[in-house]
């Protein structure tokens, strides 16, 4: 059962993902293990405006492959968004977690949220294949530490291991 803790920018990340795994048990639907996921993180960590996921899929123009908006928290989103544009796009093609101290100084950076300054960027990885990304946007300046890139990696991990993406 999930027993929500204050809003904390240092949170128990080994607390986090046991309840990641409590929040999920039971159900393997990845829009509502992604929906319980991204309300979970927003809602326990501080300082942010916008957690939520990207899914892959066909890209509309041409080749290639886009991101879509999927469940989410926050203001509404850029809908979608090109593999290798912006620091979403960017995680997808290098496949490892980024994060951007300030949003403003990231080549490329695609402002779906001008309050935005700081982002963490996750990629879902599964079976060697890029599935999406989860994103967490902050209002702050360096708003994320390398302490929130190794918990969030953990808690992603068990929500991907919860998670059927068939």
């Amino acid at each position: 059962m999930h027993i929500n803790p204050e809003r904390s920018s240092r949170p128990d990340y080994a607390l986090l993902e046991r309840q990641v795994e409590s929040v999920l048990e039971g159900e393997r639907s990845l829009m509502t293990n992604a929906a319980q996921f991204s309300a979970l993180v927003y809602d326990t960590l501080a300082d942010l405006n916008w957690a939520g996921f990207y899914f892959t899929v066909p890209a509309r123009k041409g080749e290639g492959l886009d991101l879509l908006v999927g469940p989410f928290q926050g203001k509404p989103a850029c809908a979608r968004i090109p593999f290798g544009r912006g620091v979403c796009g960017t995680t997808a093609v290098e496949r490892k977690t980024i994060v951007v101290p300030d949003v403003h100084a990231f080549p490329g950076h695609i402002a779906c949220d001008s309050a935005s300054n700081s982002e963490i960027v996750l990629p879902l990885i599964k079976d060697g294949e890029v599935l999406g990304v989860f994103d967490i946007d902050s209002p702050l300046l360096n708003r994320f530490s390398d302490e929130d890139r190794e918990g969030l990696e953990r808690m992603l991990a068990a929500f991907m291991d919860g998670t059927d993406f068939s």
